[in-house]
């Protein structure tokens, strides 16, 4: 039986999913089992897996069929200790991030889907895109970390303004 806190994070994946199959018209689903099988240490198995599987096992969200870049991983936790992006390093934010690098390609559109209680939804997107395309940012802050820099920002707000963009930067 999974513990509360799998089933919280389990339920968010769902949400996102369900999200973005509706904004997009195309299907969205949470990865069964969830996590990156290609990612980390396990990046090896991309040798021998075709692009269809290995686009359904990157990060928390299996993309519609029209979005082989996307790469997304969800977080859903009780709090989140947002005084410290102020401050200096934020450990918690720098392991989801190297987490959904793990299962990065270069070309790669990469985003962190985050839910805190009683305090909102945000994403966190690599604001220096490979793909050159405008990704726009508004009552935003900028976290740099070893994977460079990245734009932290309300999750609705962020969809309402680059619903298209993040289309054509995944496509």
């Amino acid at each position: 039986m999974p513990s509360p806190s799998k089933n919280k994070g389990n339920a968010w994946e769902r949400d996102v999913a369900k999200h973005l199959t509706e904004l997009y018209g195309e299907t969205f689903i949470r990865a069964p089992g969830s996590g990156a099988y290609v990612g980390g240490t396990n990046n090896v198995r991309k040798e021998y897996l075709h692009e269809g599987q290995i686009r359904s096992f990157k990060g928390d969200i299996i993309p519609g069929q029209s979005f082989p870049k996307f790469n997304a991983e969800c977080k859903s936790y009780k709090d989140f200790p947002f005084h410290q992006l102020f401050t200096g390093p934020v450990k918690q934010l720098d392991t989801w991030i190297d987490q959904l690098m793990s299962a990065a390609d270069p070309d790669d559109f990469n985003i962190l889907i985050m839910k805190f209680n009683r305090k909102g939804k945000f994403v966190a997107i690599q604001f220096d895109h490979p793909s050159d395309l405008p990704i726009f940012v508004e009552r935003h802050f900028l976290y740099e970390n070893r994977h460079g820099r990245w734009a932290i920002m309300e999750y609705d707000r962020y969809w309402e303004l680059n619903k298209d963009m993040v289309s054509v930067a995944c496509g």
